[in-house]
């Protein structure tokens, strides 16, 4: 018969190959060497040599193209053919098996081909046996060759751990599909072990099998078959290494194969869309994980295999965002408002809440929300939609995000904390977390350490008594609270503007807390109900900056409802303050003048009456003043009992030392604090060059924090106070309180203000006044106004003036008119006047009271402005557009 070309694909004993066609791998034959025969391998126990004599013919032939030749079949039972095998470097087989002594010649040998070509290789075989016989070679030997071979592992478990993290060599002996392989472990020379493996971190499509139960057979699922081809070609009968790493359900070896050259075969059968990534082998993988999933979205962009009609998940066109974490409402789902003040409600991806219904779980589940609360209630973190879950019974369709807070992803540290379980999603899911695998491993580290919910001990439950209930309960709980000052607690609800529910976790207490010395509209209940005006918005307010807040509160009083009244702080500001400069709430006189902080309380509202802001939109100075009761009727003057409010003389001698936008201005008083503040900046300075005392700040800067700042403007150290802090970009908007002007630095230009010897407090108050100009008001067209302020900064500017201090506000804010000693000759020559002359500013038609007193000053500022108007100087250019008023 002629040569025939094929190649092998395994040894099946030391004398039996099975061949497949070069083009076509599913074209099989099995082919027995021809008048030899060797040991058999079986289940029940191997033939001595049975191992080896295989393993010869292993290594020599798999996976190598040969020729071959049948010489003889015989026709009852398998029908097997005989015959012999040429390699590419001319060894002959089986003469070469012979010769090294691991097969034998069969005793009927001479009875199975008489041609003369047989008859000579019969010979040739017979001269290399009695040399091998001679030698004692192979199966001639006369000891060993008993090899302990097992196909059935008692205690899986037991040898995992005994052989985990060790390099076993190992034989593939069969591939029943792309996943699952029969393995020969060779854990020594004497001890093998043959039992299934399953390839760690895929799974791969099933190939045809028959179903045990019913003896029906089930067709292969797509691409099973060229799974289970791809890894046969590269793995079957290889020396391979093999990496235990743990145990199915089904008690089955989960393992990483490696092949001797090119590694682990999962990654090549991913990349090729042959088998998809497993989650539950996740926790086994551990960072391993990564690269499996790499090869994966590899073979999902490229479409390969059972990807093939693979749709990739839109991503989300604004990609990562930025927000402000409004709300906790529990373990897993936050409220996020945007720039734009929308507010969105988000689901971690992949993580879950202790469950309320699990009786171990639910403890950990108020805990879990407080521990989320702490870490995130209003501060600033980056998120990125991953999917959207759709609406099921109960639940509305929901958004599924990663959430980073400071470069930390939120769901990962929950679930190293204990506080969260991980979602096991099913394949088909797109919502879940881009760090899925990161998340399993860190479960099973909480597990492992038995942190938060996987802890056999439950925590402590938090029992809080609600105070407000009754009045007598208030009362008793009164007594207690009153004595302590800036107690800490945590705003669990907002009820309205100045009306909210507090917890003092201290105490185990809960409270209806009322905002003392100020009043806010009230807001609507429920939509049928109409609320007062701007009571929504202070509502809303409230909320912003209240909601789960910690806050510190002092309590003053309680009401007929079991209410407490006080103080409420939030980061060290008067709550009740804010709310009045927002212009969202009035000053209640009796209990702001009971509550010691009456000045604080009405300087605030005064600010949001100038900027008419909120409830103070429409507000009329002159009305406001006008509706103040006189003092006595002594002050009449006799002018027919009509108030006669008299303007101030008060002059001192002061520089300008910054005009801001709106042209209000900041100013030091010539003297002594002039004197002291020289003296203490050139102290400043001096401290500032020692290179021991070059420390930054050792923690991020806050709002309201006194610092030592670096000014851009000429690189010298100045006492500045923090009024916005961007923890982001790590830079601060910084005021320097003894002169005015503010600038936004970098963190590295700014130093604590902790010397005693310069300290704001307690040394040398700040330098910088606020003052306005008297008698003028300035345009509200951007352009002119900003003429306006470079007017005054430069008639100010590097020149020492006098001020009369026409009136002082609540607040400590000086009206002023400012003089030039050396210029001004009479009382109506003044930088004001100056101002208005220029057509920069004009008379304002609403006075207030001190204003109106001075009838003058206000005469020699109107025929300016009339002089202005006709020269058309500057708001004037195109004419009185006051006319209409």
């Amino acid at each position: 018969m002629a040569l025939l070309e094929a190649k092998v694909k395994s040894v099946l004993s030391g004398d039996t190959v099975i061949l497949h066609n070069i083009n076509n791998p599913k074209q099989e034959r099995t082919l027995s060497l021809a008048f030899v025969s060797a040991p058999r391998l079986r289940r029940e126990g191997d033939e001595q040599f049975a191992f080896e004599s295989r393993d010869f013919l292993r290594r020599l032939l798999v996976g190598k193209v040969v020729q071959f030749r049948v010489l003889y079949k015989i026709p009852t039972g398998a029908n097997r053919e005989y015959g012999v095998i040429s390699l590419p470097n001319r060894t002959q087989l089986p003469e070469l098996a012979v010769a090294e002594g691991w097969v034998k010649l069969r005793d009927d040998a001479g009875r199975k081909d008489d041609s003369d070509e047989s008859t000579a290789l019969l010979e040739k075989l017979q001269v290399f046996e009695a040399r091998a016989k001679a030698d004692s070679k192979g199966v001639w030997q006369e000891s060993g060759g008993r090899i302990d071979s097992t196909s059935e592992l008692s205690d899986p478990k037991q040898f995992v751990e005994d052989n985990k993290g060790k390099d076993i060599n190992a034989i593939v002996e069969k591939v029943l599909s792309g996943d699952r392989l029969i393995v020969r472990l060779l854990l020594s020379p004497t001890e093998h072990v043959q039992t299934m493996v399953l390839l760690a971190g895929i799974r791969a499509p099933a190939t045809k099998r028959t179903n045990p139960s019913d003896g029906k057979e089930q067709p292969a699922e797509p691409f099973g078959d060229e799974s289970q081809q791809f890894v046969e070609m590269r793995l079957l009968q290889r020396n391979v290494v093999a990496n235990v790493l743990g145990v199915s359900p089904n008690g089955q070896i989960v393992a990483t194969i490696k092949h001797p050259v090119n590694g682990n075969i999962a990654p090549f059968l991913l990349k090729a869309g042959l088998a998809r990534c497993t989650d539950h082998h996740t926790t086994l993988l551990g960072q391993e994980m990564s690269a499996l999933r790499q090869a994966e979205k590899a073979a999902k962009d490229s479409r390969q295999g059972v990807f093939q009609d693979h749709v990739a998940q839109k991503t989300s066109p604004s990609g990562e965002l930025e927000a402000i974490v409004s709300r906790v409402q529990s373990a897993d789902t936050l409220f996020l408002r945007g720039k734009a003040g929308a507010e969105r409600r988000i689901n971690l991806s992949s993580v879950r809440q202790p469950k309320p219904t699990d009786p171990k779980q639910q403890p950990w589940g108020p805990e879990a929300k407080e521990f989320l609360r702490k870490k995130l209630i209003g501060k600033h973190v980056k998120f990125h939609v991953d999917g959207k879950r759709a609406a099921t019974e109960g639940y509305d369709e929901r958004e599924m995000a990663t959430v980073t807070f400071q470069g930390k992803n939120v769901g990962l540290l929950l679930v190293e904390n204990g506080m969260a379980s991980v979602i096991r999603h099913r394949q088909e899911d797109t919502d879940r977390s881009p760090i899925y695998d990161d998340l399993l491993l860190a479960e099973q580290a909480a597990q492992e350490a038995q942190k938060g919910l996987w802890s056999p001990k439950a925590p402590a439950a938090k029992q809080y008594v609600d105070y407000s209930e009754s009045l007598e309960k208030a009362k008793r709980q009164l007594s207690l609270l009153s004595r302590q000052r800036k107690v800490p607690a945590v705003v669990d609800f907002v009820k309205s503007g100045s009306r909210f529910t507090v917890l003092v976790p201290r105490e185990n207490a809960k409270l209806t807390f009322v905002l003392s010395g100020i009043r806010a509209p009230r807001s609507a209940r429920n939509p049928n109900e109409k609320g007062e005006p701007f009571g929504q918005e202070a509502h809303d307010f409230a909320n912003r900056r209240c909601l789960q807040r910690d806050v510190e509160i002092d309590v003053e009083d309680c009401d007929k409802m079991g209410g407490f009244i006080g103080t409420l702080y939030i980061n060290r500001e008067n709550f009740a303050k804010a709310l009045l400069e927002e212009g969202f709430a009035t000053v209640h006189a009796y209990s702001a003048e009971k509550g010691g902080n009456a000045n604080e309380l009405f300087a605030a509202e005064q600010k949001a009456k100038d900027a008419r802001k909120g409830l103070w939109q429409n507000y009329d100075p002159s009305q406001d003043e006008e509706a103040e009761p006189t003092a006595a009727a002594a002050e009449t003057n006799g002018q027919n009992g009509e108030a006669a409010a008299s303007r101030r003389k008060d002059y001192r001698d002061v520089v300008i030392t910054h005009v801001d936008d709106s042209g209000k201005l900041k100013l030091q008083q010539v003297g002594t604090g002039t004197a002291a503040l020289t003296e203490l900046m050139n102290a400043f300075r001096s401290f500032h060059l020692n290179p021991t005392n070059n420390q930054g700040l050792p923690n991020p800067p806050k709002a309201g924090d006194f610092v030592a700042a670096k000014f851009t403007a000429d690189d010298e150290w100045y006492r500045a106070r923090i009024r916005r802090n961007d923890r982001e970009a790590k830079k601060a908007e910084v005021v320097y309180i003894d002169y005015g002007n503010s600038e936004v630095l970098p963190w590295s230009r700014l130093r604590p203000l902790s010397q005693p010897q310069f300290s704001p407090q307690s040394k040398l108050k700040p330098q910088a006044l606020d003052a306005q100009l008297s008698f003028i008001q300035m345009s509200a067209n951007p352009e002119y106004l900003a003429d306006a302020v470079h007017f005054i900064a430069q008639e100010t500017a590097d020149r020492q003036l006098v001020a009369n201090v026409d009136q002082v506000e609540k607040d400590g804010t000086l009206w002023v008119t400012l003089f030039d000693p050396k210029q001004s000759k009479t009382g109506v020559d003044s930088v004001n006047a100056d101002v208005v002359s220029e057509g920069l500013a004009m008379v304002p038609k609403k006075l207030r009271a001190w204003e109106r007193g001075a009838s003058d000053i206000l005469d020699a500022l109107k025929k300016r402005e009339t002089t202005a108007k006709a020269e058309r100087r500057g708001m004037w250019e195109y004419g009185d557009l006051t006319e209409d008023d």
